[in-house]
């Protein structure tokens, strides 16, 4: 069955990702900042809304479920171990799980750090992973309630994924990421290649997200912890990968 996933800008740097069955035209929503711009796309592609996906409790990811058009009927799936803070769900989900949504196996992943509970929504026949605030273009989402070492084995998961993996997170921080990860890895020549796109995209108001898996190997400091050349860059040529992952995650907290 044919599928398009179209990127939604919402609130002031957001994204919900809009997943639609061409065949049947029924969709799914992956997080829901706010209502409106969901409703507007759903009646420009005349699609029906079936399902919404929520990958963590944040208010952002939230806030505008109740205002979606059809709200009443919409299935809800979101994290199990989340279900205490998140809208009531229709469904609680948990790290292998697979699920049906619109026709097509949906793999849950627990991607914990940025909140306990945080899930990805992986869906190999589209090639999609949906990774909202856990691996972000040319980052990942800073540690609020998770470790260091959480969020290094959460990536760890999303880096076995294939390299044409398309990679749907969500926010708009790819400028902001790629002027920090330039003082990580200074002569990385795909980063400072990607960093001069960005400011292409944004410049023309295109959204920089989603990006590859296989973009993000080669450019985002949170996958390459185990570079040696970051390591020495740091000043800690003999440490393990987590901890340069670690000493990373300091740095970008501070930028």
């Amino acid at each position: 069955m044919p599928y398009e996933i179209v990127t939604i800008p919402c609130l002031e740097d957001n994204y919900a990702f809009l997943i639609g069955n061409l065949d049947t035209g029924e969709a799914a929503i992956v997080d829901v900042p706010e209502a409106a711009p969901i409703n507007e796309m759903l009646k420009t592609k005349r699609w029906t809304l079936s399902t919404v996906l929520l990958t963590h409790h944040h208010w952002d990811h939230v806030e505008g479920l109740d205002g979606l058009t059809g709200r009443e009927r919409l299935s809800v799936i979101g994290a199990t171990a989340d279900e205490h803070r998140l809208p009531k769900l229709s469904q609680a989900v948990a790290e292998g799980d697979i699920i049906d949504i619109l026709g097509t196996p949906t793999h849950i992943i627990d991607v914990s750090g940025h909140t306990l509970g945080h899930i990805a929504f992986h869906m190999p026949v589209l090639n999609a992973v949906f990774t909202a605030d856990s691996l972000m273009a040319l980052g990942c989402g800073r540690l609020f309630e998770g470790t260091p070492a959480q969020m290094f084995e959460s990536l760890a998961k999303l880096n076995t994924l294939p390299d044409d993996t398309i990679l749907y997170s969500g926010h708009e921080y790819t400028s902001t990421n790629a002027r920090f990860a330039l003082t990580i890895e200074p002569e990385n020549a795909a980063l400072i290649s990607r960093r001069e796109a960005t400011k292409l995209a944004r410049a023309a108001g295109s959204p920089t997200v989603p990006s590859s898996l296989k973009r993000e190997r080669a450019t985002n400091p949170f996958l390459r912890a185990h570079v040696p050349e970051i390591a020495v860059h740091l000043g800690m040529p003999n440490a393990a990968p987590v901890d340069v992952f670690t000493e990373i995650r300091k740095r970008r907290d501070k930028f």
